[in-house]
């Protein structure tokens, strides 16, 4: 696709700027992402943490995610190669730094306040994909100047009107410097995460006395709310400039239901001229779909195991789909995801690159602003050393490993 996106590096108002230099003590704290997310169960309101870390269900979906990835096992070859391959990968016709990239979030800013920006500043320095939802808390136009060579948008269904705000989010992204949209498939109807519930989390966001007196015990939550605002849909504001927190969510509840139609898909397609990607894949057949409508990626994804528990997961789903379609569109996966093993993992059995959510909001529950960039790096270096380890001396030749993968999915072939 072509990709005429007008040079943009202005910098945006309240954004901040990450340093990246590498901090012995802050390895030594936070060796892992998952070490991190302990440390945000802490630091953080119970709310926030319970919004960014749960799913459906009981979070089975989520375990089974977890275990999935675990599973995928290695063969190693020895006397190849003693130091860290490259990792640079190309999506889209851009090069980035390593096949990983910022997931889109739903309302990141209940997680961490201020989190949107926090993930574009330390994509844009690290040179990773960086994926804004349109129910994100930044709005298009402050996403260009900050992350002005990764920025990606996510839209979900907005089909009032004629998809009439749908299309204008679209233009808006354009003209922001959008290089890739992702279309969101895997949620035709609202669901009930349980921890949300029994949290107290509501649309929109109301603080209780009880959440008041655990933001106000979260001395870095509640500094992040005073310096960025109570958490809102920032992209929606345009629409209804005069409403209120309660008339807003109001609001976009009306505006977004279900989820993408093929036809749908088909309309986005003509009126995108850039990367278009459909993301919840989880089945060969609509992967084949998505690609003969003229999406240039898919997405295999179980939305983080927070819409249904029941589904498979998506590192098991993933050969099947990227044997099908892998060498006419581009495949990355979600969901599960915490280190470079799981990354090499994906790449292994046919990803081009995994998105992270979950991992970069425990690293700004565990060191605000620092998080993100520290998440990052911890990956891309993970990435490295799991590929050397394994005897592959670049990102392309994971491919090659032998693979142990005892759930891998096996989908029936249509029937003639």
């Amino acid at each position: 696709m072509s990709d005429n996106i007008p040079p943009n590096r202005a910098s945006a108002p309240n954004t901040p700027i990450p340093t990246r230099t590498r901090n012995a003590e802050l390895h030594r704290r936070f060796p892992t992402i998952p070490t991190m997310r302990k440390a945000a169960r802490k630091k953080l309101p119970y709310f926030a943490f319970e919004y960014l870390d749960g799913g459906a269900g009981e979070d089975t979906g989520i375990d089974r995610n977890w275990r999935a990835l675990d599973s995928v096992e290695l063969t190693p070859h020895y006397g190849v190669t003693t130091e860290l391959p490259p990792i640079d990968t190309e999506l889209f016709g851009r090069r980035y730094a390593g096949p990983i990239g910022v997931a889109p979030m739903g309302s990141p800013s209940l997680g961490f306040p201020g989190a949107d920006r926090h993930l574009a500043a330390a994509a844009q320095i690290a040179r990773l994909p960086y994926t804004l939802s349109a129910v994100g808390g930044m709005t298009i136009e402050d996403a260009g100047p900050i992350a002005p060579d990764v920025f990606w948008f996510q839209l979900p269904r907005l089909p009032r009107d004629n998809h009439r705000l749908g299309l204008d989010m679209v233009s808006r992204a354009e003209a922001a410097g959008a290089h890739a949209l992702i279309l969101t498939m895997d949620t035709p109807i609202r669901t009930t995460r349980p921890r949300e519930v029994q949290s107290g989390i509501t649309s929109p966001f109301k603080p209780d006395l009880r959440m008041m007196t655990a933001i106000l015990t979260s001395p870095a939550w509640f500094a992040a709310m005073r310096k960025y605002g109570v958490p809102r849909l920032a992209s929606f504001k345009r629409y209804a400039p005069n409403a209120n927190l309660t008339e807003m969510a109001e609001f976009v509840r009306k505006e977004s239901f279900g989820a993408f139609t093929w036809d749908e898909v088909a309309m986005y397609r003509d009126r995108w001229k850039r990367p278009l990607l459909a993301k919840g894949i989880m089945h060969p057949r609509d992967a084949e779909r998505a690609v003969a409508i003229g999406c240039d990626g898919i997405v295999v994804s179980t939305h983080g195991g927070r819409q249904v528990d029941a589904l498979p997961a998506p590192i098991d789903a993933l050969p099947a789909i990227a044997a099908r379609v892998g060498n006419r569109a581009t495949v990355l996966m979600d969901s599960g995801v915490r280190s470079g093993s799981d990354v090499v993992r994906a790449i292994a059995l046919g990803a081009d690159a995994a998105l992270v959510g979950k991992g970069f909001m425990w690293s700004l529950g565990a060191l605000g602003e620092r998080g993100p960039l520290h998440a990052m790096d911890l990956l891309i270096e993970e990435t490295k050393a799991v590929l050397g380890q394994i005897g592959a001396r670049s990102i392309y030749e994971a491919r090659t490993v032998e693979i142990r993968h005892p759930g891998q999915y096996t989908f029936a072939q249509p029937k003639v």
